[in-house]
């Protein structure tokens, strides 16, 4: 019988956790197993799914990034703010990307030229968004742009009756070419030889500095797809958008079964991720008296015990490496 792969482990562990939570879902709840509620997991997170595609490119690599939430509500306030003065769609969206993505250039500059720890480079990164949307406006700013709207209400029906939103065809197709480019391309296969030993990846003569500073610059794009894509979700701009958005990605990452240390993971994981973090706020709502904050309570209690499971699977690999080691000098 073939053995599973250590590291496919924490992937399949995810798809069997959210099939659980799923099936008790439908148990406890008649309604949830509609096909339609299993579509808005994917209306309701597509922003966060885009996000936490370009955060696996940053946890993959051994890094991180705080800023993300507050470069998604930048992009909404400036795109918002752009709207009200009649700029076109077809302007405002070209420019949201590019301020985000330079913002990641920012960053990914700082992180690896410049040898400031990613955490530090994107704390300031994400005072610097949010602060910057209060310099907007400190008040929510409507969006009465008519394409925007059409674009927010526009519901794709499917054979079965039910709908999706343009926001899942959005996040569908980048997730595919986030996993394309993690799999098929020299730049994803640089990515994860860097999160699996920087050192060996430079020695193999792969381009790092590059490859790093692509990688926030890449984040910096996802950060600003989110945010057009919320803003169609919202059709507001508001300096509180996404507090936590950064947290939630991460979190929907590591429940994916990429390692924090970088080199392993994938995007198929982070999406399951992110649809464990849908079903778990889809069940507080069918279930109608618990507040909000149990979510953050229960993806808490699995953020520990995902990263208890990485830790479990490393050890016995790194006591087989000494033992061989050991047995080679006897020899």
């Amino acid at each position: 019988m073939k053995q599973i792969d250590r590291k496919h482990l924490p992937f399949i562990v995810t798809v069997s956790l959210f099939i659980v939570m799923y099936s008790a879902g439908s148990i406890a709840y008649p309604n949830f197993l509609s096909i339609q509620v299993f579509i808005n997991l994917f209306i309701d997170n597509a922003f966060l799914g885009i996000a936490a595609v370009g955060m696996t490119f940053v946890i993959l690599s051994g890094g991180i990034d705080l800023s993300m939430g507050s470069v998604v509500a930048l992009v909404t306030m400036i795109s918002a703010d752009l709207l009200r003065k009649d700029v076109p769609p077809a302007v405002v969206i070209p420019v949201v990307l590019l301020a985000a993505s330079g913002i990641g250039l920012f960053q990914g500059i700082m992180i690896q030229f410049f040898k400031v720890q990613p955490f530090i480079a994107t704390l300031a990164g994400m005072f610097f968004a949010r602060g910057a949307c209060y310099l907007i406006s400190i008040d929510t700013i409507n969006i009465e742009n008519d394409w925007y709207r059409d674009v927010s209400m526009a519901a794709i029906e499917l054979p079965t009756g039910d709908f999706i939103s343009v926001n899942v065809l959005i996040f569908v197709v980048f997730a595919i070419v986030g996993w394309w480019l993690l799999r098929f391309t020299r730049f994803g296969r640089t990515v994860y030889a860097i999160g699996g030993s920087e050192q060996s990846a430079l020695l193999m003569g792969l381009p790092v500095n590059r490859t790093k500073v692509l990688i926030y610059t890449f984040n910096g794009f996802c950060s600003g797809l989110a945010g057009i894509v919320f803003t169609f979700y919202m059709l507001s701009g508001y300096a509180l958008h996404c507090k936590d958005l950064h947290m939630d990605a991460i979190a929907a990452v590591v429940m994916g079964g990429t390692l924090l240390t970088g080199g392993v993971g994938s995007i198929g994981g982070s999406i399951m991720g992110v649809l464990i973090l849908g079903t778990i706020q889809t069940i507080i709502n069918f279930q109608g008296t618990l507040s909000s904050w149990w979510t953050r309570i229960v993806v808490g209690i699995l953020i520990f015990a995902f990263i208890l499971m990485q830790s479990l699977l490393n050890r016995p690999m790194k006591v087989t490496n000494k033992n061989s080691k050991q047995e080679q000098n006897a020899a």
